[in-house]
């Protein structure tokens, strides 16, 4: 998750934000809005702190457009304005729309206390039992109550954490939410988002973002938390010479709560389990529109996991999700041409902006056009670098099927048939595989895209290739790894790398603007035998049968190791390869593993040891990969 200051959504400036009418600036929004601040009473008494830019024109009435966040609705002061016209949200001003926006519960300008992902109630029994969606629900109905010439339809969008806060306000019941958007929202803390994937701990993100997000607020403020200093730019050197997660523990300090709640919940317990959403949506009654980013390095796992589980559990609901290919909140910038080296051929992001959220909130809450003509799964397919508009998400035309590891680092549709066969490595938690090839001081927004040479080369790296490609070869929906695996110790990870392999002739042939995501642009980068990473996911080997109870490796013993990658939607383009790595590291992204059968977040330096991890690919033993192939 970016930091608190990267995420507000419509008050801080942003440089590369677009405005649609070229006549909508500060000017003209103080001539048009009034900016008010009020103080909206909760059921239990607690009062958050809500700023409201209100239309002055009284002719008709108005639709609400409110986000909710823990990241501040500055800047404070009824004099002073957020620069919503920076960005494409000019198009709801122009539209005449009452933009709301909100501190969350104990949140810089808002009263009582704040808690991370509160956990949804749902049997609430008395006024003091609130939730984000409670909290949701009394700020609507305060809003129609009392902000003149509404015409009471109220929208709630957000990106990250406030993505949560839109989830949470679909749970809220309330009549006059007609519409909802969950952007890239935080929906599971320890399967798929943020700071866990599947067990292992994203430290990067978490550390980065709880040494200012989590300093306690005793009393309502303007001011934000004080930055850690570190004492590198290279964030490889600095986790590793930290030595373990109580290395960074103890440079966290006492005061945050929610750090120690971390170190705290080393399995999918009771407590994490609560704070998964996507449990509890039922009986979904706005309109939904799920977006995300196919390389959200932060929460694209809480994107596609919202939108299915608003499919199984509220069937009847009017639900939509949109995917592209984009880093954390892409879609809500300028540009989406181009993300790292990669090349999308159209600027993916405008078209989502004008052809899918406006026409959504312009229908449903302003009430104008027809029925938006959004198909229930509008998704970038990479590669091919087509928008597809589809019935369904996954689709019912993708057919799993297994592509096998062999002997020599070929992959292969048909199965081994040796009879013994297997490749190892040693993995040396001294010498961490580094998640990408240059130094960095925070963890980078395209390394899901990066190339994955320098990774290939690595002894400690597993490499299996297909041949030429004859054919395009496209999948569309969850990848399965499933390994057969001996460890020599009681622990190990598994990161696997599904990767498009360019030909070595490749080049794009229209040169690239230097950009602020890459110091180098593809047309100076060798892209000729470009190893696009397309979806890398770990699992902690002991949650490779629960994540409630995690279990040991018993050692040197072939032990079958199946996961799900993320959704999946990209063409592998004739003339190309498939590519699968192996690896027990991917650092400092995730932390260490010990390789030993113990509590992880109480390591010490000295309970680190190398282990052997053997991958088999026999007839007996067939280690594979399945793809959810178009047919």
């Amino acid at each position: 998750m970016k930091k608190w200051f990267l995420l507000i959504l419509f008050s801080i400036v942003v440089t590369e934000g677009i405005a649609q009418d070229a006549a909508i600036d500060e000017a003209w929004m103080r001539e048009h809005y009034t900016k008010r601040e009020f103080y909206i009473p909760m059921r239990d008494g607690v009062r958050l702190f809500t700023a409201v830019y209100m239309p002055k024109d009284r002719s008709t009435k108005h639709p609400v457009l409110m986000s909710r966040t823990p990241y501040s609705c500055a800047p404070y002061g009824e004099e002073h304005y957020a620069a919503i016209w920076k960005k494409y949200h000019a198009h709801y001003l122009a539209e005449g729309y009452i933009m709301v926006m909100q501190d969350v519960r104990g949140r810089w300008m808002s009263e009582g206390t704040f808690v991370n992902v509160r956990p949804f109630n749902p049997n609430k029994r008395n006024k003091h039992d609130i939730d984000e969606a409670s909290d949701t629900y009394d700020t609507i109905d305060w809003l129609v109550n009392n902000v003149d010439n509404n015409n009471g339809n109220v929208g709630v969008f957000g990106i990250s954490y406030p993505g949560f806060y839109s989830t949470m306000a679909a749970l809220s019941g309330h009549p006059a939410l007609k519409a909802v958007s969950p952007q890239a929202p935080v929906t599971n803390w320890f399967i798929g988002d943020d700071f866990h994937h599947n067990g292992a701990f994203f430290q990067m993100d978490a550390f980065a973002f709880y040494t200012s997000f989590g300093q306690p607020r005793p009393l309502p403020t303007t001011k934000g938390p004080k930055r850690f200093e570190y004492y590198t730019k290279d964030n490889y050197k600095f986790y590793l010479e930290a030595g373990s997660l109580e290395g960074l523990t103890k440079l966290m300090g006492d005061s945050i709560a929610f750090w120690k709640d971390l170190m705290s919940h080393g399995n999918y317990d009771t407590w994490w389990q609560e704070r998964n959403v996507s449990a509890f949506v039922k009986n979904i009654q706005p309109a939904t529109l799920v977006v995300g980013g196919l390389f959200d390095a932060e929460d694209c796992y809480g994107a596609w996991q919202t939108y299915k589980s608003i499919e199984k559990l509220s069937p009847n609901a009017n639900n939509r999700i949109v995917m592209g290919p984009w880093y954390h909140g892409q879609w809500a910038s300028k540009d989406g041409s181009t993300l790292g080296h990669l090349h999308f051929d159209s600027n993916t992001a405008k078209w989502y902006q004008e052809n899918i959220e406006i026409p959504f909130f312009d229908y449903y809450l302003a009430g104008k056009g027809s029925e938006p003509d959004l198909a229930e799964a509008t998704i970038f397919f990479t590669g091919e670098n087509q928008w597809r508009r589809l019935p369904q998400w996954p689709m019912s035309s993708a057919q799993s099927k297994a592509l096998y590891f062999h002997t020599g680092g070929i992959l292969d549709f048909k199965e081994p048939v040796d009879r013994n066969s297997a490749t190892e490595y040693v993995s040396d938690p001294s010498k961490p595989v580094p998640y990408v090839n240059e130094i960095h001081h925070t963890r980078t927004i395209s390394y899901m895209t990066d190339d994955q040479r320098f990774a290939s080369r690595r002894p400690d790296v597993i490499t299996f290739q297909t041949g030429v490609l004859e054919q395009d070869v496209t999948i569309a929906g969850p990848v399965v790894a499933d390994l057969i695996a001996s460890v020599s110790s009681t622990d190990a990870d598994f990161v696997v790398k599904l990767i498009d392999v360019f030909p070595d002739d490749f080049s794009y042939n229209e040169p690239e603007a230097p950009t602020a995501h890459s110091r180098l642009t593809s047309s100076t980068y060798p892209m000729g035998g470009y190893e696009a990473l397309v979806r890398g996911e770990v699992l902690r080997g002991k949650f490779r049968d629960s994540f409630e109870k995690p279990s040991p490796f018993s050692p040197n013993k072939p032990t079958q190791v199946k996961f799900t990658l993320p959704d999946v939607a990209h063409t592998f383009k004739k003339g190309h390869r498939i590519m699968i790595q192996v690896q027990s590291s991917w650092f400092p992204l995730v932390d260490r593993n010990p390789q030993q059968f113990m509590d992880i977040y109480h390591a010490q330096p000295g309970d680190f040891k190398k282990a052997t991890i053997k991958l088999y690919h026999d007839r007996k033993n067939a280690s594979k990969i399945w793809l959810p192939i178009l047919k």
